[in-house]
């Protein structure tokens, strides 16, 4: 007889990762090695991108970066982190300002922590799937936001603040994605600035994911660039070289905040986490050198615009419904009627591809699993083009086709 587990029963996987699992179960091998097709991934090309900078292959390691990490980050980091946002956005921050995490999401993990039991957090009805976790596991109390076709998956900014039946004590911290994960809408200049403003007002906030700045036709967009006094706001900005830097692997991000905010971060660090690896520190510091920065962004518009255009255009002849904003590197896509995105799934599996079911970014589902529960996205799914080489446009569209086509076929017959 087997002893019960000490730790909670209550910890699925992402989503993402259940797809994943589910496919080298049916596939017999992981999403992403040769002969697959990673269209649920979220990671960009890690090489370099035509009229990009190079990535840089070394860096030195110093007896001194052997030491312990400083638990809010390098001063070289947080330095470069500053100066990214007041080169490109024009703001005022310093290293104080700035908390260095392995990756974005721990930062965000520990903002939701430690938020103050009469913080209600608000937040979109289809949203990056990891988001459903930390809140939960973070025991956040969570509403949404309406997400549909009505409201082209961007409802106003107004509707993340709406204080319909709240008490005077409760504050609203809404947390969106920006550009959007899975929508690739994006809130930027006179929106953004309008967003920013009402998350500056008593009794609100924001945490505003920023992990896709870099992939919108402006060359980047932040909320920092229409803040008007951080260290007097609850906003914090969520930032990593994941995506625009196209370094995932180094797992560097950070969290930007009012310097009390960043103290109680720092705080948590040195207890649970005891900072981040010198060695990818110093790298991600060569990443954010700010020439090499400007080309980067240059090219990952032209690239990931070029990419984002013709796939579009192409899921619309295979009788797709794209419903995608204008930044992030994933399309947002309807099934024809009386197809679900699971089925869909099952059947690419067979030919190495997987796509991102849109239940799993239903931020209203269930954490568990709940088989009565019917998700309004299980006819939707996430495409994304970020680690797709220009190469396999024309047999990406061709697999997805035949597959479209062989499913619409037996549903009319009845064979499903």
């Amino acid at each position: 007889m087997q002893r019960p587990s000490f730790l909670s029963d209550d910890c699925p996987p992402m989503g993402i990762y259940e797809t994943l699992y589910a496919f080298r179960d049916s596939f017999g091998r992981f999403m992403g090695t040769e002969g697959t097709h990673p269209w649920s991934q979220g990671f960009p090309l890690t090489t370099r991108l035509p009229g990009g900078p190079p990535l840089p292959d070394r860096v030195a390691v110093t007896p001194e970066d052997r030491f312990y990490p400083k638990a809010w980050g390098h001063p070289r980091l947080r330095q470069a982190i500053a100066r990214h946002y007041n080169d490109f956005y024009g703001s005022r921050i310093d290293e104080e300002n700035v908390m260095v995490f392995a990756g974005g999401r721990p930062g965000i993990y520990a903002v939701l922590a430690f938020l103050k039991p009469h913080v209600e957090v608000r937040i979109g009805n289809v949203e990056w799937p990891a988001y459903l976790d930390i809140l939960t596991q973070t025991n956040t109390d969570w509403r949404v936001v309406p997400f549909t076709e009505e409201n082209g998956f961007h409802p106003p900014n107004a509707a993340y603040f709406d204080r319909t039946g709240l008490n005077a004590k409760t504050h609203l911290l809404p947390v969106i994605s920006n550009p959007g994960n899975p929508t690739g809408h994006t809130r930027a200049g006179s929106e953004l600035e309008e967003l920013i403003a009402l998350a500056e007002q008593p009794k609100s906030g924001i945490l505003l994911d920023e992990a896709y700045e870099m992939f919108h036709a402006s060359q980047g967009v932040s909320g920092i660039r229409y803040v008007k006094d951080l260290d007097n706001s609850n906003v914090f900005l969520a930032g990593a070289c994941t995506k625009g830097l196209q370094c995932p692997g180094i797992r560097i991000g950070w969290i930007i905040a009012s310097k009390k905010n960043i103290e109680t971060l720092a705080n948590y660090s040195s207890f649970g986490m005891g900072g981040v690896s010198h060695p990818s520190q110093l790298y991600a510091v060569e990443l954010l050198e700010p020439d090499r920065v400007a080309q980067a962004r240059a090219a990952v518009d032209r690239h990931y615009g070029m990419q984002r255009a013709r796939y579009g255009e192409a899921f619309a002849k295979l009788g797709l419904g794209v419903f995608t904003g204008d930044g992030g590197f994933y399309h947002w896509l309807k099934l024809p009627e009386g197809l679900h995105a699971s089925e869909l799934n099952r059947r690419l599996f067979r030919h190495g591809a997987a796509i991102l079911e849109g239940k799993d970014c239903d931020m209203a589902r269930p954490h568990q699993k709940d088989p009565d529960y019917v998700s309004p996205y299980a006819g939707w799914f996430r495409f994304s083009f970020g680690p797709l080489s220009p190469d396999s446009f024309a047999s990406d569209i061709e697999i997805l086709g035949k597959v479209l086509a062989e499913y619409r076929a037996d549903v009319a017959a009845g064979r499903t």
